[in-house]
């Protein structure tokens, strides 16, 4: 594989390995979540905890960085997750701050979760257009511990809320409207405040935080399902590979994408586990795709599978994609507009659902372009099984996975 002066990928493996090993790049949502609690535990102890096998990802390098940073503005690039997270913890511990990042994150609405921390009693201003980044953080003083904030928008807002609730006066009641989208995010959020001592109650739709101590305690970070979601993507493809081995994975998992293990069954991939990590393995059958797959709470994983069902004939809906059009770049026009480049002309039904038709496949018309989009630009690669692509913009995958194009070298000579 080689990487042009232009930027572009060029990827063909027409003959491949029939077993390959991965090693899987740590969770960026157990890292991120794990560094602000640390930051939090330090903030009412002085001390730090024990965390181990934290991501390399820029997510998470960004997340560490600012956390450190005594500078005024915190500039979080296009890292979704740090500009929410960060938003509340300098919130909660009465650090001034300005939080910026792209002119797309400028674009991603962050009113749901400033409202909140209002609530709550903390000082923000908007400092361009209202709702949206870059916010001054000017302070906090308590005020009330209730607050109430729609559950189908972003889990982040949520965990972002539960992280710092031990650190309010009278912790928090935190109530969900609506549909609660994105569940396992939270309910991993819930676990990894257990895990460091914090107690919680959810009744209903209301999460209680009381306030306390986090407590010291060890923990490694997981192997990411995400990145994972891409292997089965190879594994489905490709015609001359049976198996492949990704460590570090876990089969009681806090990740929610390990839903892509039941996903991947209809389309003839069988995982089990070893003593380190996931074993996937091909079941040569024919079994009809699902003409439904929800990805309420692993909206994440909606990228690989549009390209996986386009690949494997179509005829398949996607649904639960609500949270898609405010990500790095509006994944379901993304997906509308590359799917097209290779013959598959899939319609979006509103904001919620694409419905994905059954269409031969074909070699690429242009360059898949990736939006600066990491999931783009890793959901299109194992296309190149098929035939020859190239992936625009190849560097954004440092966002979530550095060494995806090392590893995808493992499926043979890449061109």
């Amino acid at each position: 594989m080689k990487t042009t002066e232009t930027t572009i990928q060029s990827l063909f493996f027409p003959k491949t390995p029939q077993h390959i090993t991965v090693h899987l790049p740590s969770s960026k949502s157990e890292s991120n979540r794990a560094l602000l609690i640390d930051a939090l535990y330090a903030h009412q102890t002085g001390k730090h905890l024990a965390l181990d096998n934290i991501s390399t990802a820029r997510d998470t390098v960004t997340m560490q960085r600012l956390l450190a940073s005594k500078d005024l503005e915190l500039n979080v690039i296009d890292a979704g997750t740090t500009m929410r997270f960060l938003t509340a913890y300098c919130a909660v511990t009465n650090r001034v701050a300005v939080l910026t990042g792209t002119e797309r994150m400028c674009e991603r609405p962050i009113s749901l979760l400033v409202d909140a921390l209002r609530t709550l009693g903390a000082d923000i201003a908007y400092l361009q257009a209202d709702g949206f980044p870059p916010i001054h953080i000017k302070g906090f003083q308590a005020r009330q511990h209730a607050v109430t904030i729609r559950g189908d928008v972003s889990s982040q807002y949520i965990s972002a809320l539960l992280m710092i609730a031990p650190l309010l006066p009278n912790g928090i009641a935190l109530t969900l409207t609506g549909t609660v989208q994105s569940l396992p995010y939270i309910q991993m959020t819930l676990n990894l405040l257990q895990h460091f001592g914090i107690q919680h109650t959810w009744q209903a739709q209301t999460i209680i935080v009381p306030s306390q101590t986090y407590q010291t305690a060890h923990y490694a970070v997981e192997s990411d399902w995400s990145g994972a979601s891409y292997w089965y993507s190879v594994l489905a493809l490709g015609k001359d590979l049976e198996t492949v081995h990704l460590f570090g994975l876990k089969e009681n998992s806090l990740q929610g994408d390990n839903a892509i293990i039941k996903i991947m069954e209809n389309f003839g991939i069988h995982t089990h586990f070893d003593s380190k990590g996931a074993v996937l393995t091909k079941k040569h059958t024919n079994n009809a795709l699902p003409t439904v797959i929800d990805f309420t709470h692993c909206p994440d994983l909606a990228q690989t599978l549009a390209v996986v069902v386009a690949a494997k004939g179509g005829g398949v809906r996607l649904e639960g994609l609500q949270s898609l059009r405010i990500k790095e770049t509006d994944r379901i026009a993304a997906l509308q507009n590359e799917l097209a480049k290779v013959g598959i002309h899939a319609t979006a039904e509103g904001d919620a659902a694409l419905w994905i038709p059954q269409q031969a496949i074909q070699p690429p018309t242009a360059p898949i372009h990736t939006y600066k989009d990491h999931r783009m630009a890793m959901a299109f690669a194992p296309l190149a099984l098929l035939f020859p692509i190239q992936i625009e913009e190849p560097e954004v995958v440092v966002k979530s996975y550095p060494h995806f194009w090392e590893d995808l070298g493992l499926l043979g000579v890449g061109k």
